[in-house]
Protein backbone atom coordinates (compact mmCIF):
# COMPACT_ATOMS: atom_id res chain seq x y z
CA UNK A 1 0.00 0.00 0.00
CA UNK A 2 1.34 3.05 -1.27
CA UNK A 3 1.51 5.95 1.80
CA UNK A 4 -0.86 8.30 -0.56
CA UNK A 5 -3.99 6.01 -0.72
CA UNK A 6 -6.73 5.73 2.08
CA UNK A 7 -6.75 2.56 3.74
CA UNK A 8 -9.69 0.23 3.10
CA UNK A 9 -10.58 -0.37 6.91
CA UNK A 10 -10.26 3.94 6.92
CA UNK A 11 -12.64 4.07 3.69
CA UNK A 12 -16.38 4.24 3.79
CA UNK A 13 -17.93 0.33 3.15
CA UNK A 14 -21.25 1.04 0.73
CA UNK A 15 -22.75 -2.41 0.24
CA UNK A 16 -25.42 -3.30 -2.46
CA UNK A 17 -28.26 -5.55 -1.06
CA UNK A 18 -30.86 -6.94 -2.86
CA UNK A 19 -32.80 -10.12 -4.53
CA UNK A 20 -31.49 -12.06 -7.81
CA UNK A 21 -32.03 -9.92 -11.17
CA UNK A 22 -33.03 -6.86 -9.50
CA UNK A 23 -30.26 -4.78 -11.00
CA UNK A 24 -27.59 -4.49 -8.09
CA UNK A 25 -24.77 -4.79 -10.15
CA UNK A 26 -26.02 -2.46 -12.68
CA UNK A 27 -27.14 0.16 -10.34
CA UNK A 28 -23.38 -0.50 -8.69
CA UNK A 29 -21.98 0.68 -12.17
CA UNK A 30 -24.02 3.34 -12.55
CA UNK A 31 -23.31 4.68 -9.42
CA UNK A 32 -19.35 4.14 -10.26
CA UNK A 33 -19.14 5.02 -13.89
CA UNK A 34 -17.27 1.94 -14.10
CA UNK A 35 -18.13 -1.54 -15.23
CA UNK A 36 -17.29 -2.96 -11.68
CA UNK A 37 -19.37 -5.66 -11.80
CA UNK A 38 -20.87 -8.15 -14.00
CA UNK A 39 -24.12 -7.92 -15.55
CA UNK A 40 -26.47 -10.52 -16.97
CA UNK A 41 -30.28 -11.01 -17.12
CA UNK A 42 -29.08 -14.35 -15.47
CA UNK A 43 -30.66 -14.70 -11.71
CA UNK A 44 -27.65 -15.09 -10.32
CA UNK A 45 -24.46 -13.85 -11.94
CA UNK A 46 -22.82 -12.66 -9.13
CA UNK A 47 -21.09 -15.48 -6.45
CA UNK A 48 -19.42 -13.79 -4.43
CA UNK A 49 -19.00 -10.65 -2.76
CA UNK A 50 -17.31 -8.17 -5.03
CA UNK A 51 -15.75 -5.04 -3.89
CA UNK A 52 -13.56 -2.23 -4.79
CA UNK A 53 -11.80 0.12 -3.70
CA UNK A 54 -12.40 3.73 -5.17
CA UNK A 55 -13.10 7.93 -5.18
CA UNK A 56 -16.59 8.56 -5.24
CA UNK A 57 -18.27 11.85 -5.00
CA UNK A 58 -19.84 13.34 -2.97
CA UNK A 59 -18.26 10.65 0.15
CA UNK A 60 -14.54 10.68 -1.01
CA UNK A 61 -12.24 7.29 -0.71
CA UNK A 62 -15.11 4.32 -0.22
CA UNK A 63 -15.12 0.56 -1.12
CA UNK A 64 -17.75 -0.45 -3.04
CA UNK A 65 -19.40 -3.92 -2.16
CA UNK A 66 -21.87 -5.86 -4.35
CA UNK A 67 -23.30 -8.55 -2.91
CA UNK A 68 -25.13 -11.53 -4.32
CA UNK A 69 -29.28 -12.15 -4.27
CA UNK A 70 -30.08 -12.78 -1.36
CA UNK A 71 -32.71 -14.86 -2.16
CA UNK A 72 -30.68 -17.52 -3.63
CA UNK A 73 -31.40 -21.27 -3.69
CA UNK A 74 -29.49 -24.40 -3.23
CA UNK A 75 -26.79 -25.88 -1.15
CA UNK A 76 -24.02 -23.36 -2.83
CA UNK A 77 -27.13 -20.42 -2.45
CA UNK A 78 -26.87 -20.57 1.08
CA UNK A 79 -23.65 -20.28 1.41
CA UNK A 80 -23.71 -17.03 -0.55
CA UNK A 81 -26.69 -16.19 1.42
CA UNK A 82 -24.24 -16.46 4.70
CA UNK A 83 -21.66 -14.53 2.98
CA UNK A 84 -24.25 -11.79 2.02
CA UNK A 85 -24.70 -11.40 5.60
CA UNK A 86 -21.33 -11.29 7.04
CA UNK A 87 -20.68 -8.78 4.67
CA UNK A 88 -23.25 -6.25 6.67
CA UNK A 89 -20.58 -6.49 9.42
CA UNK A 90 -18.17 -4.62 7.84
CA UNK A 91 -21.02 -2.21 6.04
CA UNK A 92 -21.21 1.43 7.00
CA UNK A 93 -24.16 2.22 4.53
CA UNK A 94 -26.18 -0.27 2.63
CA UNK A 95 -28.31 -0.19 -0.33
CA UNK A 96 -31.29 -2.13 -0.83
CA UNK A 97 -31.71 -3.01 -4.57
CA UNK A 98 -35.48 -3.24 -5.47
CA UNK A 99 -37.00 -4.21 -8.91
CA UNK A 100 -39.04 -1.83 -9.26
CA UNK A 101 -41.80 -3.80 -11.45
CA UNK A 102 -41.80 -6.27 -8.85
CA UNK A 103 -42.07 -4.07 -5.35
CA UNK A 104 -40.86 -5.02 -2.10
CA UNK A 105 -41.42 -8.56 -1.60
CA UNK A 106 -40.02 -10.76 2.18
CA UNK A 107 -36.61 -11.00 1.01
CA UNK A 108 -36.66 -6.98 0.88
CA UNK A 109 -38.18 -6.78 4.30
CA UNK A 110 -35.36 -9.40 5.81
CA UNK A 111 -32.96 -7.14 4.74
CA UNK A 112 -34.42 -3.65 5.46
CA UNK A 113 -34.93 -5.55 9.26
CA UNK A 114 -30.96 -6.87 9.08
CA UNK A 115 -30.56 -3.02 8.43
CA UNK A 116 -32.01 -1.98 11.03
CA UNK A 117 -31.31 -4.36 14.07
CA UNK A 118 -27.23 -3.68 12.84
CA UNK A 119 -27.85 0.14 13.04
CA UNK A 120 -26.84 0.55 9.49
CA UNK A 121 -27.89 3.41 7.57
CA UNK A 122 -29.63 2.44 4.43
CA UNK A 123 -31.55 3.76 1.32
CA UNK A 124 -33.96 1.64 -0.87
CA UNK A 125 -34.02 2.21 -4.36
CA UNK A 126 -36.56 0.68 -6.72
CA UNK A 127 -34.63 0.17 -10.03
CA UNK A 128 -35.77 -0.33 -13.17
CA UNK A 129 -38.35 2.21 -12.69
CA UNK A 130 -38.24 3.30 -16.37
CA UNK A 131 -40.52 0.59 -16.93
CA UNK A 132 -43.94 2.24 -14.61
CA UNK A 133 -46.11 4.27 -16.62
CA UNK A 134 -45.81 6.34 -13.69
CA UNK A 135 -42.70 7.47 -11.15
CA UNK A 136 -43.06 8.44 -7.27
CA UNK A 137 -41.80 10.79 -5.77
CA UNK A 138 -38.60 10.18 -3.50
CA UNK A 139 -39.24 9.85 -0.37
CA UNK A 140 -37.09 9.61 3.09
CA UNK A 141 -36.00 6.15 2.80
CA UNK A 142 -36.46 4.93 -0.90
CA UNK A 143 -36.08 6.80 -3.93
CA UNK A 144 -36.55 5.34 -7.70
CA UNK A 145 -33.63 5.14 -10.49
CA UNK A 146 -32.93 3.32 -13.42
CA UNK A 147 -29.28 1.99 -14.32
CA UNK A 148 -30.58 1.65 -18.04
CA UNK A 149 -31.43 5.10 -18.23
CA UNK A 150 -29.43 7.00 -15.38
CA UNK A 151 -32.29 8.57 -13.77
CA UNK A 152 -32.07 8.77 -10.25
CA UNK A 153 -28.22 7.61 -10.15
CA UNK A 154 -27.74 11.71 -9.20
CA UNK A 155 -29.97 11.65 -6.36
CA UNK A 156 -28.51 8.40 -4.92
CA UNK A 157 -25.03 9.60 -4.77
CA UNK A 158 -26.43 12.52 -2.92
CA UNK A 159 -28.41 10.22 -0.71
CA UNK A 160 -25.48 8.42 0.10
CA UNK A 161 -23.62 11.62 1.22
CA UNK A 162 -26.17 12.50 3.63
CA UNK A 163 -26.01 8.80 5.23
CA UNK A 164 -22.13 8.89 5.06
CA UNK A 165 -20.57 8.67 9.12
CA UNK A 166 -20.03 12.41 10.45
CA UNK A 167 -16.13 12.53 10.91
CA UNK A 168 -14.83 13.42 14.63
CA UNK A 169 -12.45 15.31 15.10
CA UNK A 170 -11.46 13.78 18.64
CA UNK A 171 -11.17 10.72 16.95
CA UNK A 172 -7.24 10.19 16.68
CA UNK A 173 -4.77 7.79 17.04
CA UNK A 174 -2.58 9.78 19.23
CA UNK A 175 -3.28 13.18 18.52
CA UNK A 176 -5.10 14.18 21.33
CA UNK A 177 -2.20 12.72 23.56
CA UNK A 178 0.37 15.28 22.50
CA UNK A 179 0.97 18.98 21.91
CA UNK A 180 2.70 20.73 19.60
CA UNK A 181 6.10 20.92 19.52
CA UNK A 182 6.49 17.86 21.50
CA UNK A 183 8.97 14.78 20.65
CA UNK A 184 7.01 11.56 19.79
CA UNK A 185 9.05 8.60 19.19
CA UNK A 186 8.07 5.41 17.29
CA UNK A 187 9.55 2.15 18.09
CA UNK A 188 9.55 -0.14 15.13
CA UNK A 189 11.47 -3.18 15.42
CA UNK A 190 12.98 -4.51 11.87
CA UNK A 191 13.14 -8.59 11.75
CA UNK A 192 11.93 -11.24 10.20
CA UNK A 193 8.23 -10.77 9.80
CA UNK A 194 8.74 -6.77 9.41
CA UNK A 195 7.20 -6.10 5.19
CA UNK A 196 10.41 -4.91 3.02
CA UNK A 197 10.89 -1.81 2.07
CA UNK A 198 7.74 -0.32 4.21
CA UNK A 199 5.93 0.38 7.11
CA UNK A 200 2.71 -1.54 8.73
CA UNK A 201 -0.38 0.52 8.56
CA UNK A 202 -0.36 1.57 12.36
CA UNK A 203 3.10 3.04 12.17
CA UNK A 204 1.88 5.29 9.28
CA UNK A 205 -0.75 6.57 10.93
CA UNK A 206 1.12 7.05 13.77
CA UNK A 207 3.45 9.03 12.01
CA UNK A 208 0.98 11.14 10.09
CA UNK A 209 -0.70 11.46 13.58
CA UNK A 210 2.17 13.05 14.87
CA UNK A 211 2.44 15.51 12.07
CA UNK A 212 -1.26 16.61 12.38
CA UNK A 213 -0.62 17.61 15.68
CA UNK A 214 1.98 18.98 15.21
CA UNK A 215 4.70 16.85 17.20
CA UNK A 216 7.38 15.45 15.52
CA UNK A 217 7.93 12.27 15.06
CA UNK A 218 11.32 10.40 15.86
CA UNK A 219 11.30 6.61 14.09
CA UNK A 220 14.38 4.21 15.40
CA UNK A 221 14.07 0.64 15.75
CA UNK A 222 14.34 -1.02 19.64
CA UNK A 223 18.01 -1.83 19.53
CA UNK A 224 18.70 2.59 18.63
CA UNK A 225 15.95 3.41 21.63
CA UNK A 226 18.45 4.39 24.10
CA UNK A 227 20.73 6.36 21.81
CA UNK A 228 17.89 8.10 20.12
CA UNK A 229 16.67 9.59 24.25
CA UNK A 230 19.90 10.51 24.87
CA UNK A 231 20.41 12.11 21.51
CA UNK A 232 17.08 14.39 21.69
CA UNK A 233 18.18 16.17 24.74
CA UNK A 234 14.47 16.80 25.92
CA UNK A 235 12.07 14.01 27.06
CA UNK A 236 9.66 13.01 24.57
CA UNK A 237 6.49 13.25 25.05
CA UNK A 238 5.41 9.66 24.23
CA UNK A 239 6.83 6.62 23.66
CA UNK A 240 5.09 4.53 21.18
CA UNK A 241 6.51 0.44 20.72
CA UNK A 242 5.36 -2.63 18.29
CA UNK A 243 3.97 -5.30 21.31
CA UNK A 244 7.00 -7.45 20.17
CA UNK A 245 9.71 -5.41 21.64
CA UNK A 246 7.56 -4.52 24.91
CA UNK A 247 9.78 -5.93 27.28
CA UNK A 248 13.16 -4.27 26.01
CA UNK A 249 11.48 -0.80 25.28
CA UNK A 250 10.02 -1.03 28.77
CA UNK A 251 12.99 -1.74 30.43
CA UNK A 252 14.83 1.18 28.33
CA UNK A 253 12.45 4.00 28.76
CA UNK A 254 12.70 6.10 31.92
CA UNK A 255 9.32 5.74 33.92
CA UNK A 256 8.47 8.87 33.80
CA UNK A 257 8.07 8.96 30.22
CA UNK A 258 4.76 7.38 28.78
CA UNK A 259 4.65 4.35 27.32
CA UNK A 260 2.33 2.83 25.21
CA UNK A 261 1.88 0.76 22.24
CA UNK A 262 0.59 0.75 18.46
CA UNK A 263 -1.84 -1.91 19.26
CA UNK A 264 -2.97 -0.33 22.24
CA UNK A 265 -3.28 3.03 20.31
CA UNK A 266 -5.47 0.94 17.57
CA UNK A 267 -7.75 -0.81 20.52
CA UNK A 268 -8.65 2.47 21.49
CA UNK A 269 -9.14 3.91 17.72
CA UNK A 270 -11.27 1.04 17.15
CA UNK A 271 -12.95 1.50 20.18
CA UNK A 272 -12.62 -1.61 21.96
CA UNK A 273 -9.76 -0.99 24.79
CA UNK A 274 -11.92 -1.29 27.56
CA UNK A 275 -12.57 -4.45 26.54
CA UNK A 276 -9.44 -6.08 25.78
CA UNK A 277 -8.28 -4.78 29.20
CA UNK A 278 -10.94 -6.88 30.73
CA UNK A 279 -10.65 -9.64 29.28
CA UNK A 280 -7.32 -10.46 29.08
CA UNK A 281 -7.32 -11.10 32.45
CA UNK A 282 -8.18 -14.43 31.22
CA UNK A 283 -5.02 -14.85 30.34
CA UNK A 284 -4.12 -16.01 33.50
CA UNK A 285 -7.31 -18.35 34.04
CA UNK A 286 -6.43 -20.33 31.40
CA UNK A 287 -6.16 -24.21 31.98
CA UNK A 288 -4.82 -27.29 30.00
CA UNK A 289 -6.49 -28.13 27.16
CA UNK A 290 -8.70 -24.57 27.06
CA UNK A 291 -8.86 -23.38 23.21
CA UNK A 292 -7.54 -20.23 22.32
CA UNK A 293 -8.72 -18.53 19.11
CA UNK A 294 -5.98 -16.04 17.80
CA UNK A 295 -7.67 -14.36 14.68
CA UNK A 296 -6.23 -11.99 11.82
CA UNK A 297 -8.60 -9.07 9.90
CA UNK A 298 -6.47 -9.55 7.31
CA UNK A 299 -4.63 -12.53 5.26
CA UNK A 300 -0.90 -12.28 4.73
CA UNK A 301 1.89 -14.89 4.28
CA UNK A 302 3.38 -15.61 7.23
CA UNK A 303 6.74 -16.09 8.41
CA UNK A 304 8.42 -18.60 9.80
CA UNK A 305 8.18 -16.70 13.25
CA UNK A 306 4.74 -15.27 13.06
CA UNK A 307 3.49 -13.55 15.42
CA UNK A 308 -0.13 -14.88 15.46
CA UNK A 309 0.25 -18.59 14.82
CA UNK A 310 4.14 -18.93 16.53
CA UNK A 311 5.44 -16.19 18.93
CA UNK A 312 2.21 -15.70 21.33
CA UNK A 313 1.20 -19.07 21.37
CA UNK A 314 4.62 -20.14 22.21
CA UNK A 315 3.89 -16.93 24.77
CA UNK A 316 1.04 -18.07 26.16
CA UNK A 317 2.39 -21.40 27.00
CA UNK A 318 5.78 -20.43 29.10
CA UNK A 319 3.51 -18.02 30.62
CA UNK A 320 0.71 -19.88 32.16
CA UNK A 321 2.30 -23.28 31.96
CA UNK A 322 -0.65 -24.82 30.17
CA UNK A 323 -0.85 -27.59 27.86
CA UNK A 324 -2.98 -24.89 25.17
CA UNK A 325 -5.40 -25.48 21.94
CA UNK A 326 -4.23 -23.30 19.64
CA UNK A 327 -7.00 -22.28 16.59
CA UNK A 328 -6.15 -19.19 13.87
CA UNK A 329 -8.46 -17.67 11.83
CA UNK A 330 -7.40 -15.13 9.09
CA UNK A 331 -9.83 -12.56 6.78
CA UNK A 332 -13.31 -12.83 7.08
CA UNK A 333 -13.27 -16.73 8.07
CA UNK A 334 -14.27 -15.17 11.88
CA UNK A 335 -16.41 -18.00 13.18
CA UNK A 336 -19.99 -16.82 15.00
CA UNK A 337 -19.77 -19.97 17.61
CA UNK A 338 -17.48 -18.96 19.61
CA UNK A 339 -17.65 -21.20 22.47
CA UNK A 340 -15.54 -23.34 22.29
CA UNK A 341 -13.29 -20.70 23.06
CA UNK A 342 -11.46 -19.84 26.21
CA UNK A 343 -10.35 -16.90 24.62
CA UNK A 344 -10.43 -14.47 21.65
CA UNK A 345 -6.88 -13.02 20.86
CA UNK A 346 -7.50 -10.36 18.37
CA UNK A 347 -5.00 -8.59 16.10
CA UNK A 348 -5.02 -4.58 16.29
CA UNK A 349 -7.65 -5.09 12.94
CA UNK A 350 -5.97 -2.01 11.49
CA UNK A 351 -6.95 -3.74 7.88
CA UNK A 352 -11.08 -4.28 8.71
CA UNK A 353 -13.13 -1.49 9.85
CA UNK A 354 -14.14 -0.36 13.03
CA UNK A 355 -17.85 -1.92 12.50
CA UNK A 356 -16.14 -4.88 11.67
CA UNK A 357 -13.89 -5.09 14.95
CA UNK A 358 -16.64 -4.26 17.21
CA UNK A 359 -19.27 -6.87 15.81
CA UNK A 360 -16.33 -9.78 16.54
CA UNK A 361 -16.47 -8.21 20.03
CA UNK A 362 -19.85 -8.51 20.52
CA UNK A 363 -20.14 -11.32 19.28
CA UNK A 364 -17.51 -12.51 21.98
CA UNK A 365 -19.53 -10.21 24.52
CA UNK A 366 -22.76 -11.98 23.66
CA UNK A 367 -21.57 -15.51 23.96
CA UNK A 368 -19.42 -14.67 27.47
CA UNK A 369 -16.13 -15.47 25.84
CA UNK A 370 -13.34 -12.73 27.10
CA UNK A 371 -11.71 -10.95 23.97
CA UNK A 372 -8.18 -8.95 23.60
CA UNK A 373 -5.81 -7.83 20.68
CA UNK A 374 -2.76 -9.00 20.67
CA UNK A 375 -0.71 -6.25 21.70
CA UNK A 376 -2.84 -6.30 25.44
CA UNK A 377 -2.13 -9.76 25.29
CA UNK A 378 2.11 -9.34 24.99
CA UNK A 379 1.78 -6.11 27.49
CA UNK A 380 0.21 -8.59 30.44
CA UNK A 381 2.42 -11.43 29.61
CA UNK A 382 5.84 -9.03 30.33
CA UNK A 383 4.28 -7.26 32.60
CA UNK A 384 3.92 -3.63 31.11
CA UNK A 385 0.13 -3.74 31.06
CA UNK A 386 -0.68 -1.44 33.65
CA UNK A 387 2.31 1.01 32.65
CA UNK A 388 1.10 1.12 29.12
CA UNK A 389 -2.30 2.05 29.79
CA UNK A 390 -1.77 5.29 32.17
CA UNK A 391 -2.35 7.18 29.33
CA UNK A 392 -5.72 6.56 29.88
CA UNK A 393 -7.33 7.39 32.89
CA UNK A 394 -10.66 5.49 32.98
CA UNK A 395 -8.73 2.33 31.50
CA UNK A 396 -6.22 2.36 34.46
CA UNK A 397 -8.76 3.07 36.99
CA UNK A 398 -10.66 -0.27 35.30
CA UNK A 399 -7.15 -2.21 35.04
CA UNK A 400 -6.28 -1.18 39.01
CA UNK A 401 -10.08 -2.31 40.16
CA UNK A 402 -9.52 -5.63 38.61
Amino acid sequence: MGLNATPSANRIHIGFFGCRNAGKSSIVNAVTGQDLAVVSNIAGTTTDPVQKTMELLPLGPVVIIDTPGFDDEGTLGAQRVLRTKRTLNRTDIAVLVVDASRGMGAIDTQLVDLFQQKLIPYVVVYNKSDLLDHVPAAQDECLWASAKTGSGIHELKERLGSLAPKEDPSHRLLADLVAPGDFVVLVCPIDESAPKGRMILPQQMAIRDTLDAGAMPVVCRETELTITLERLGTPPALVVTDSQAFRVVDEVTPNSIPLTSFSILMARYKGFLHTAVAGVAAVERLRDGDTVLMAEGCTHHRQCNDIGTVKIPRWLRTHTGKDLNIQTCSGRDFPEDLSPYALVIHCGGCMITEREVQYRMRCAQDQGVPFTNYGIAIAQMTGALERSVRLFPEVHAQLEKA
